[in-house]
């Protein structure tokens, strides 16, 4: 008996996503390597120490790779039942940013300090929905084509957005509109409904920067449109961004040579770190890095298809799709493309709290691949949310 489940276990080790791991490796090493060389000359201003950002870096990718090993062990099954606990966490999260707590940096109140760590609450419901509406549509493949199954998710994810929004901070809202959007679309939601989302969405948007609270988001939107009118203001950031590109041209200048990160670019190991690559790797660079991504994406996508259950597929995709809509907007905000606004590019930008998640996230999608050829789970369809 002790044989056969060990032949079990070993055959399940050969059906896990083996390129969906090595992709997440390597883009990790790389995010190391780019956030260190972009880093380097901001660390040295700041702190003194060059390797500041590198140690701090190490540091939360370690404990992503240990979450990553530990989720991908997991059954992911028993996520359905924390999922309503997850959600809790995060809303209580996001709403401690409005006490003592929250820390206000560049007219933003994005951070809970916890003396000993920050925590981004906008970063952790992101996980927190993606369990949630998995496990909330995974109990009875019906509910989507139902107003009751579909007001419950769509008042939270209305809860969560308002409140990432009064921080402020209209562009994690809006990646969570679409993500969440894009996961009802997946488990069954008529296209009718789902382009009515869109555009309801695209309506809450244009009212959101008419808004007091959206005024900033206003002038960065004129700043998209022109980052040249306000080179030395408002369109600085995106100026600076725009001249590494034009270095770098097709090979780059060199690992580790870039002056936009000699204190010309603002924070060039965070949202903007595609400039640096591009300026350092050239547009080849990128676009072998774009090609990772892709596979990455590609590799969630053929998780999710292959998955054993609808928990599974909507968890995969759910994770796909978050992927991609980051990917997407930190290329178009680094290009002029988007206006100006905080997107983490997974795996390469310094941050502490979106390299855990991400990396939770991966380790999720790698469990579920693993899974993929058991016997059937049998959907707790008595286990209602």
């Amino acid at each position: 008996m002790a044989k056969k489940e060990k032949l079990k276990t070993k055959k399940r080790y050969k059906e896990s996503d083996f390129p969906l791991l090595v992709l997440t490796l390597v883009l990790s090493i790389f995010g190391i390597v780019m956030a260190f060389s972009a880093s380097y000359y901001s660390a040295l201003s700041k702190f003194g120490n060059p390797y500041r950002f590198l140690r701090d870096n190490m540091m939360w990718f370690i404990l992503g790779w240990a979450a990553l090993i530990f989720f991908s062990y997991f059954d992911y099954h028993r996520l359905r039942y924390v999922s309503l606990i997850a959600l809790a966490a995060g809303l209580v999260l996001l709403m401690l940013i409005f006490t003592p707590m929250g820390i206000t940096l560049n007219n933003a109140t994005r951070w809970l300090d916890f003396k000993l760590f920050t925590v981004m609450p906008g970063e952790v419901i992101k996980f927190s929905l993606i369990l949630f509406v998995a496990a909330f549509y995974s109990v009875d493949g019906n509910r989507i084509r139902t107003f009751r199954g579909i007001w419950p998710v769509a008042l939270v994810t209305l809860v969560v957005i308002l409140l990432i929004y009064k921080q402020p901070n209209l562009s994690t809202a809006g990646i969570i509109g679409l993500m969440v959007v894009g996961m009802m679309f997946v488990a069954g939601l008529s296209k009718v409904i789902f382009l009515g989302g869109l555009l309801a969405g695209a309506g809450m948007f244009v009212v959101a920067i008419m808004l007091p609270q959206g005024q900033y988001m206003m002038q960065r939107v004129q700043t998209a449109m022109d980052p040249f009118a306000d080179p030395l203001g408002s369109g600085y950031q995106v100026v600076q961004s725009l001249l590494a590109q034009g270095s770098g041209g097709i090979t780059g200048v060199g690992l580790g040579q870039s002056m936009q990160k000699t204190l010309y670019l603002p924070e060039p190991q965070n949202d903007f770190i595609l400039a640096i690559i591009g300026e350092e790797l050239g547009l080849a660079g990128v676009i072998v890095l774009m090609l990772l991504f892709l596979l990455l994406i590609w590799r969630c996508c053929k998780v999710a298809v292959r998955a054993q259950d609808s928990f599974g597929m909507l968890l995969a995709s759910g994770v796909a799709i978050l992927l991609a809509l980051q990917v997407i907007l930190n290329i178009a905000v680094v290009s002029a493309s988007f206006f100006p606004t905080g997107v983490f590019l997974p795996f390469i930008s310094q941050g502490g709290n979106a390299t855990l998640i991400f990396l939770s996230l991966m380790g999720i999608v790698i469990n579920v691949s693993r899974q993929r050829d058991d016997a059937p789970f049998e959907e707790a369809g008595e286990a209602e949310l």
